[in-house]
């Protein structure tokens, strides 16, 4: 498996849908408007184009291949028909199916389908109500104030997505579980790992990718089992105490559902909201005519502002579903046991659903985004807190640092993360 992109100077240009190859870590390298041009192609195409499997270093099966969904439409009713386009065989966050051991440790919700899928959700959504969130208001807004307060201590210059844009999801979540201070920089180092195993300042090109990632799970999951085991004896009010303590209709979590529960939880949360904010920044840095009508009215565009960073930074690139029987959707014909890939990052980018697409607009309505995912039992439950750290986190920065701009993005090697690693700001 390839971990870095070649020299851009060696690149060839796509002219045309048969350019593109997805799997090819060149690819990801590129810039975004290229990557634009390419699904912009590919969404032109009579039928969804099929790709080869790419080389999997970490075991598993590796299947004849896959079709792109780039269109919105298709997105949209591949999410609704969870029964036909399902998650539970072999993951829904791989291409290959996922080998049993990686199931264990980074299964949880995404990798599931009704009935089990259900149960699970049902047992953590009540921790993720709008209710329930609004209970975290003063917490996150008191955590985005202490870190632009930090942010001018420091002065310009700094790495806006280690001192900025990362420190609140991560804050939060860890709260909410009851991990304590000491222990945030181990959930962001491991985390880093999870979802950035492929790029080579996480996970050395010499190492192996497999034992890197097992070994991070495993130690996500010890430390959230022995908080686990304290909060059975002596339960307080954070999230792993309701999880362990939980019995709704009978039903518990068991320590392993709480462990993959909790990777889930640090992973999607934490570091897809790091790169909303991560990309926002930059949004509102090359767009200043977006920043001055954001700052004419903050709260009152903030909602449609939210959702069309959202939009456009797309943090996750893509979920993988399987056609569990023959099914013709928009057109086009699907085998039962054929892979689909649904990437969300060009569905949000569709001319065919978004005037002028690749326009950042804060004022833009509607906005059908998929940003979170899809319709259907896979849309992301922590959606509305997502909504709440992003506005929080831009009310602090426009409102004390109205002037700051994000420097050239430092962009995470990966296919399925759509994320920036570093960014210098100045202010």
């Amino acid at each position: 498996m390839t971990t870095q992109p070649t020299d851009p100077g060696k690149r060839t240009s796509i002219t045309s849908a048969a350019d593109i190859d997805l799997n090819d870590w060149d690819f990801w390298g590129r810039p975004d408007e290229e990557r634009e041009h390419a699904f912009r192609l590919l969404r032109d195409l009579d039928k969804p184009a099929f790709f080869p499997e790419p080389e999997f270093s970490l075991g598993g099966i590796t299947g004849p291949g896959y079709h792109a969904l780039v269109r919105h439409a298709d997105i949209l009713e591949a999410s609704r028909n969870p029964e036909v386009f399902c998650s539970g065989d072999g993951g829904a966050t791989n291409i290959p199916d996922l080998p049993a051991e990686f199931a264990e440790y980074f299964g949880s919700m995404i990798n599931m389908d009704d009935p089990r899928h259900a149960r699970l959700r049902r047992i953590v959504s009540r921790a993720f109500t709008p209710k329930m969130i609004k209970q975290f208001e003063s917490d996150v807004d008191a955590a985005a104030s202490r870190i632009v307060d930090e942010l001018l201590e420091t002065g310009p210059g700094c790495d806006f997505v280690t001192e900025v844009a990362a420190r609140l999801p991560l804050k939060i979540i860890c709260d909410m579980m009851g991990i304590p201070e000491k222990d945030y920089r181990f959930v962001f180092d491991r985390s880093n790992i999870v979802l950035g195993a492929t790029d080579p300042e996480y996970v050395s090109e010499r190492a192996d990718i497999a034992h890197a990632l097992l070994t991070a799970g495993m130690e996500l999951q010890q430390l959230v089992q022995d908080l686990a085991a304290l909060r059975m004896e002596t339960p307080t009010d954070d999230l792993t105490s309701s999880l362990v303590n939980a019995n709704i209709d009978g039903e518990r979590l068991t320590a392993q559902e709480l462990g993959s529960f909790f990777i889930l939880l640090v992973v999607a949360g934490n570091e897809t909201t790091r790169n909303a904010i991560s990309h926002g920044m930059r949004l509102l840095t090359v767009n200043p005519e977006q920043r001055r009508l954001w700052l004419e009215d903050f709260e009152g565009r903030a909602p449609r502002a939210i959702e069309e960073i959202v939009r456009l930074a797309a943090p996750v690139n893509y979920m993988r579903r399987k056609v569990t029987r023959d099914h013709e959707m928009n057109g086009n014909l699907y085998r039962k046991g054929e892979k689909v890939l649904l990437y969300y990052w060009a569905a949000n980018r569709d001319e065919r659903v978004f005037d002028d697409p690749l326009r950042f607009d804060i004022r833009r309505d509607p906005n059908p985004h998929v940003g979170f995912g899809g319709p259907g039992p896979h849309f992301c439950l922590g959606a509305h807190l997502a909504r709440r750290e992003i506005t929080a986190m831009f009310r602090e920065l426009l409102r004390r640092v109205p002037q700051i701009e994000a420097g050239e993005p430092e962009r995470l090697l990966s296919s399925f993360i759509n994320g920036i690693k570093h960014m210098t700001c100045e202010f």
